[in-house]
C-alpha cells in the first residue's frame, strides 16, 4: 500500500458538490487510501502553495484555472468535472497541447432526467396534475368528459432536439411507446442517429410534425434562444414541448406566450433564473408543468459519479486512457455556454 509521501495528490474542489455527496463512505475511504487529498475552494485555488500545485496529479472539480496556474502543475493528468456541464473557464488549448484530460461525469444524470421527462410528457398528454388538483378541491370531472384533450404517446410522433447522453437515454426510455422518434442534432451525422434507431430530421420538420418535442440540447455559443417565437409558431396546435437541458436554448418569454395563448402546452425542469422569483409569470401559467431543476438530482446518480471518477483515476494511474467519463473535445468545448449550477 502506498505511503502518505508517495500517494498521488488530488486537489478537491467539487463545488457545488461535496465529497460526501458524490462518494459513498466506502468510495471516500478508497479515495483517501489511494490519494493524498488537498481540499480547497474555488476562491482559494490560486492561493495553494507552489509545492501542492507542482505535485498535483488530478483536480476533482472544475474551478477557474489560469494559464499561469496550469503552468505551475507539470504533473497534472486530468480535471474531473463533477458539475456536469463543461465550463468555459480555463485555457483548453493549453490543456489539449499538454495532453491533460478534461472529463465530465454528466452522463450519470441522463437516465434520471429522461425518466422524469417522459413523466412530464405523459402528464401533458393526460393532464394528470390538473385532474389531481380538481379532485382535491371536489371539482373533478369523471370519465370520458375529462379526456377532451387527452392523447397517447404510444404511436405518436416524438421529436428530440439534441442527441447526446440525455437524448440517447430518452430515446431508450421512449422505445416502448412504439412511437416515431425523429431527432435534430447538427453535430451528429445521420448514420449515427439511424444506428441508434431514430430518424434524422431537419429542425423545421421536427417542429411541424412532433406531437411531443423534447429539448435536450446543450447550450452553445451558437444556439442560445434558437427556439424563439417564429420557431414555436411552427409547432402543431396543442403539441407539447418538454424542456430538460437548459433554459437558455429557448426564448423563455416566447415559450410562455405560446402556452398562454393556448397554442401549445409545455413542461420544464430548468428556468432562466434559479431559484425563480415568487412573482415569476411561469408560476401561475395554465398549461405549463414546472419542476425545480430536480430531474437528475438523485442520490444514486451522484454516487455513480464517485464510481466513474475512481475507475478513470485507476486507469490514468496506469497510463491508460479514461473510459468511464466523457472527454471534452477540442473542437467543441470552448463553444459550451451552460451556466454552472449553484444548487445540487
Amino acid at each position: 500500500m502506498a505511503t502518505e509521501t508517495t500517494k498521488p495528490v488530488v486537489i478537491s474542489v467539487p463545488e457545488p458538490r461535496s465529497l460526501d455527496l458524490i462518494f459513498t463512505p466506502a468510495q471516500k475511504a478508497n479515495l483517501f487510501d489511494r490519494y493524498q487529498i488537498i481540499e480547497t475552494t474555488e476562491a482559494h485555488f490560486d492561493q495553494l502553495s507552489p509545492q501542492v500545485l507542482a505535485s498535483a496529479r488530478y483536480i476533482l472539480g472544475q474551478p477557474p484555472l489560469s494559464l499561469k496556474t496550469l503552468q505551475a502543475m507539470p504533473l497534472l493528468k486530468c480535471v474531473f468535472n463533477v458539475e456536469s456541464n463543461l465550463i468555459d473557464n480555463m485555457p483548453y488549448d493549453y490543456l489539449f497541447e499538454k495532453g491533460i484530460y478534461v472529463l465530465t461525469t454528466g452522463a450519470v444524470f441522463a437516465l434520471p432526467v429522461a425518466e422524469l421527462g417522459v413523466a412530464m410528457a405523459l402528464n401533458l398528454a393526460r393532464d394528470v396534475v390538473h385532474a389531481d388538483e380538481q379532485f382535491k378541491h371536489g371539482s373533478e370531472v369523471w370519465g370520458f368528459e375529462s379526456n377532451a384533450n387527452a392523447r397517447l404517446l404510444t404511436g405518436s410522433n416524438i421529436g428530440i432536439i439534441g442527441f447526446g447522453e440525455l437524448g440517447k437515454a430518452l430515446a431508450k426510455v421512449l422505445s416502448g411507446f412504439n412511437a416515431q422518434i425523429n431527432v435534430y442534432d447538427p453535430w451528429l451525422p445521420d448514420s449515427l442517429l439511424e444506428e441508434s434507431g431514430v430518424k434524422p430530421s431537419r429542425l423545421e420538420n421536427l417542429l411541424q410534425n412532433s406531437d411531443t418535442l423534447f429539448v435536450v440540447a446543450a447550450v452553445t455559443s451558437e444556439n442560445q434562444k434558437f427556439l424563439g417565437a417564429n420557431e414555436l409558431k411552427k409547432m402543431k396546435t396543442g403539441a407539447a414541448l418538454v424542456l430538460l437541458s437548459r433554459a437558455e436554448v429557448v426564448d423563455f418569454d416566447a415559450l410562455m406566450d405560446a402556452v398562454s395563448a393556448g397554442a401549445i402546452v409545455a413542461a420544464s425542469d430548468v428556468f432562466p433564473e434559479e431559484p425563480l422569483s415568487l412573482n415569476h409569470r411561469v408560476r401561475g401559467l395554465k398549461g405549463f408543468v414546472r419542476s425545480a431543476h430536480r430531474a437528475g438530482a438523485l442520490d444514486s446518480a451522484f454516487k455513480k459519479m464517485g464510481d466513474m471518477v475512481l475507475e478513470d483515476m485507476q486507469l490514468l494511474d496506469q497510463n491508460l486512457p479514461p473510459m468511464r467519463c466523457k472527454r471534452a473535445e477540442r473542437e467543441t468545448v470552448s463553444r459550451m455556454r451552460s451556466k454552472p449550477v449553484s444548487i445540487n
